[in-house]
C-alpha cells in the first residue's frame, strides 16, 4: 500500500469522521481533500470519485433512518427523482468548465455552507404526519430540479439545501427532512459519478479506499458524538470555520483560473 493509498484512506476517515460527528456537512470537504491531499490532479476526477463516495455514505446512513421511520418516501422520491435530471444536467455543465474555475466556484460554494452552519436557525416544529399532496409535490418537484443541478455541477451531497428544501417544501419536521433528505444525496450524487464515470472521471481504487476511510471514521465520530452532543453546537462553529479556511486557501490557488 502506497503513500497515495494511506492519503485516501486518511482523507475518507476525516470526511466520515466530520459526518459522525456533525451529522452532516463533512461531505463539503471530500473536493478539496482529494486534490490537495491525496493529490488527485484533475478536479473533474475529484469531483467524480467524490460524488461515488458521498452517494455510498448517504445510502448507507440511509438505512438507520429508514427503520427509524424517519423518511417520508412519497416525498422524498419525489424531491429525488425530479433532482435526478437536475443533476445530470448540472454534471455535464460542470465536465464542460475548465478544472481550475470549477475549483474556483467550489470555494465560493463552500464559503456558503460555511455561512449556512454558523447562521442561527430557529427549530422548525413541522408536521411528522406530512402527506404527499398535489400541491406539496410541485413545490418538492421545483425545489428539487434546482437543488439538484447545483449537487450535479460541484459534486457534492447538497445536504444543506436539500434538508431546508424540503422542510418548506413539504412543511415535515426536521428529523423527517434529515431523513428524507438521504434519498436525494445519495441519488444525486450516483447520478453525478455515472456521469463522471461514463466520461472516465472516476478514480475507482481512491473511490474505494475513501469509503473504506469513511466508514471508519464514521463510526468513530458517531461513538464520539454521544460523548459530546451537549457541545454540537461549538463543534459546528469550529467545522464551519475550517471550512472558511480551505475555502479561503482554494480560492487563493484558483483564483488565477479567472484573474491572472
Amino acid at each position: 500500500m502506497g503513500l497515495t493509498d494511506l492519503l485516501s484512506i486518511g482523507s475518507g476517515s476525516l470526511v466520515g469522521f466530520s459526518l459522525g460527528l456533525l451529522g452532516g456537512g463533512g461531505s463539503i470537504l471530500a473536493v478539496p481533500l482529494l486534490v490537495y491531499v491525496v493529490g488527485v490532479r484533475s478536479p473533474h476526477v475529484a469531483i467524480g470519485t467524490s460524488a461515488l463516495a458521498v452517494a455510498v455514505n448517504a445510502f448507507a446512513n440511509l438505512i438507520p433512518h429508514h427503520r427509524a421511520r424517519n423518511v417520508k418516501w412519497p416525498c422524498a422520491a419525489v424531491f429525488a427523482i425530479s433532482g435526478i435530471a437536475g443533476a445530470a444536467g448540472g454534471a455535464a455543465l460542470g465536465k464542460a468548465v475548465d478544472g481550475k474555475q470549477l475549483l474556483f466556484l467550489f470555494g465560493l460554494i463552500m464559503i456558503a455552507v460555511a455561512v449556512a452552519m454558523l447562521t442561527p436557525r430557529a427549530a422548525a416544529a413541522g408536521n411528522p404526519d406530512v402527506k404527499l399532496t398535489p400541491a406539496i409535490a410541485v413545490r418538492l418537484a421545483g425545489a428539487g430540479l434546482a437543488v439538484g443541478s447545483l449537487s450535479g455541477f460541484f459534486g457534492i451531497g447538497g445536504g444543506f439545501l436539500i434538508v431546508p428544501a424540503i422542510m418548506l417544501g413539504a412543511g415535515m419536521a426536521a428529523i423527517n427532512a434529515v431523513g428524507s433528505s438521504l434519498v436525494s444525496v445519495g441519488a444525486f450524487g450516483l447520478t453525478t459519478a455515472i456521469s463522471y464515470a461514463v466520461a472516465g472521471m472516476v478514480d475507482w481504487r481512491i473511490a474505494a479506499l475513501f469509503i473504506v476511510g469513511g466508514v471508519l471514521g464514521w463510526l468513530a465520530g458517531t461513538r464520539l458524538a454521544g460523548h459530546l452532543a451537549g457541545q454540537r453546537g461549538a463543534l459546528t462553529r469550529i467545522f464551519a470555520v475550517a471550512v472558511l479556511v480551505v475555502a479561503a486557501f482554494i480560492l487563493w490557488r484558483s483564483a488565477g483560473a479567472f484573474f491572472g
